[in-house]
């Protein structure tokens, strides 16, 4: 198994264009050997896109991304759950400071120093989608495309909150079975009393409820401006990037 992991590393962490000789170069060296098993995983495998490759070289390179990475999405699903809207704030900036600086790393690795706006995006995408699911953290390494992220507060902790809400309101304001009135007329009022405390204990939850919504669509608000001013720093900068550009030829037809 750990001779299958060496070779995988090596096949994801190629470039594309050397992908598919190396496999095959791969699963006859394991067949040969009389590993079947690994000489069918190897040929199995799919050839990465070009985001997905970039990523599974920084990935395999430095051990200490997917950690990286999978700890802030923990942490970040946890502030979603607790719909605690100044950590939310503050570790959607660090979201945004690592998946820039991984990022910047992956392209190093990659040898890519202008890579285009599209690679960039999905890249981007790619990493930020390892933060929000645990799956794409786990397959790091291994990606054979580009991944993308949905955004925080509509998965996973936070959706499993609000329903276990919904499901306790009308469970505890659901009486309990009354006996017919002509049964014992006399304990009507007392019978009363009880039915009054039991609306008053739903009208209660359901406050409590509402409490409780109000509270995530503001942690909801509070994400949702994060990942505007995530996606105006993208822009801003994309928007630089071609000034220079265009700086740069303009100085070259002066020369």
């Amino acid at each position: 198994m750990a001779d299958e992991l060496d070779e995988l590393d090596e096949l994801y962490e190629i470039k594309p264009e050397e992908f598919t000789a190396l496999r095959t170069k791969l699963a006859a060296a394991a067949k040969q050997r009389g590993d079947t098993d690994t000489a069918k995983q190897i040929s199995a495998a799919r050839k990465p896109t070009a985001a997905a490759w970039v990523v599974n070289r920084v990935a395999l390179r430095d051990q200490d991304i997917r950690t990286r990475l999978a700890g802030l999405g923990e942490r970040l699903r946890d502030a979603h759950a607790a719909m605690d809207g100044d950590r939310i704030r503050g570790l959607s900036a660090e979201q945004r400071r690592l998946v820039e600086d991984v990022a910047r790393a992956a392209f190093e690795q990659a040898e890519l120093a202008d890579p285009s706006a599209a690679l960039r995006d999905d890249v981007t995408g790619t990493l930020q989608a390892a933060i929000a699911d645990p799956d794409v953290a786990s397959r790091l390494g291994r990606l054979t495309r580009a991944e993308r992220w949905s955004g925080f507060g509509e998965f996973g902790d936070t959706a499993m909150v609000f329903t276990s809400a919904r499901k306790t309101v009308p469970a505890r304001e659901k009486p309990a079975p009354e006996k017919p009135a002509r049964e014992k007329p006399a304990h009507k009022p007392p019978h009363d009393d009880k039915r009054d405390e039991k609306h008053d204990a739903a009208r209660r939850e359901r406050e409590k409820a509402r409490a409780a919504l109000a509270a995530a669509e503001r942690t909801k608000a509070d994400a949702d401006a994060a990942l505007t001013e995530l996606q105006s720093d993208l822009a801003t900068a994309r928007l630089r990037r071609d000034d220079a550009r265009r700086e740069d030829c303009r100085a070259q037809k002066m020369r």
